[in-house]
């Protein structure tokens, strides 16, 4: 049964399939990954979805969102969807020229959200393959270049931090405290963990006046999230396997494996 997304919400699972292109994770939604790609985000090509303010192809016979449309979707509760799958285009004109053969391809990635042949397709120039079940729950992605996932990785968690800490000025007023960006070269560090599987837990971040501490564990690889989510009860009392830390004199993040 799927936990409730306040469970989650601050939790995050991560398991690299480099040599396949994706990563699937627990605890990202697409409003997350929709603003920290955003300078990358183009249209979308709705395979699975209930959006009820897209475009319609007739060539497909699927509804599309314009790029300027991605924000209003972005802010649709897509994880009450059930399925949730879409892919990225840059022109009309490519969803036109695709072959039976290559919509066939789609509708499969929709539907089994597994790919029979390359994902990523020459006439729509995609970046993406976005493939989810009660979004923020099962996310499965495809990225044409895996840089994009570690940019929105890090990108999403510091977003997560940002929302949880709220801090006291001198007046007792809550206020946010808003953190970095996590580099690219600073996740790269546990990329190998990734390829095991991860649970990031920024729930159970450790805070003193110098820095922030957030624990990671090695779990395994999961396709059932519920079994995903009973392991993490488990290892989360052990000590991490590996911290990202946040130092707040040099506004620098660092990671340390344990």
């Amino acid at each position: 049964m799927k936990k409730s997304n306040s469970n989650m919400r601050n939790l995050v699972y991560v398991h690299l399939n480099e040599s396949n292109q994706y990563v699937l994770t627990c605890g990202i939604e697409f409003s997350e990954f929709a603003q920290s790609l955003s300078g990358l985000m183009n249209q979308v090509l709705l395979l699975k979805h209930q959006f009820d303010d897209g475009d319609f192809n007739m060539h497909t016979l699927l509804e599309y969102v314009p790029n300027e449309r991605i924000g209003k979707l972005a802010k649709e509760n897509v994880d009450t969807y059930g399925d949730f799958c879409w892919i990225d285009f840059e022109e009309v004109e490519g969803l036109d020229e695709l072959t039976n053969q290559e919509l066939a391809e789609l509708l499969y990635l929709g539907h089994r959200k597994e790919h029979l042949k390359t994902p990523f397709y020459q006439k729509l120039r995609n970046r993406f393959v976005y493939l989810a079940h009660d979004d923020g729950w099962w996310n499965k992605v495809y990225y044409r270049n895996m840089k994009d996932f570690y940019r929105m990785l890090g990108g999403a968690l510091s977003e997560k931090l940002t929302d949880k800490k709220l801090e006291k000025n001198l007046l007792g007023i809550k206020k946010r405290r808003t953190f970095p960006n996590i580099p690219i070269d600073i996740l790269l560090n546990i990329k190998t963990m990734m390829k095991e599987g991860i649970l990031i837990s920024v729930k159970d971040a450790a805070q003193s006046r110098l820095r922030v501490e957030i624990p990671i564990w090695v779990i395994g690889d999961f396709s059932n999230m519920d079994d995903m989510y009973e392991e993490y009860e488990k290892v989360g009392q052990d000590k991490a396997d590996a911290k990202l830390v946040f130092d707040k004199k040099t506004k620098e993040w660092k990671i340390y494996s344990i």
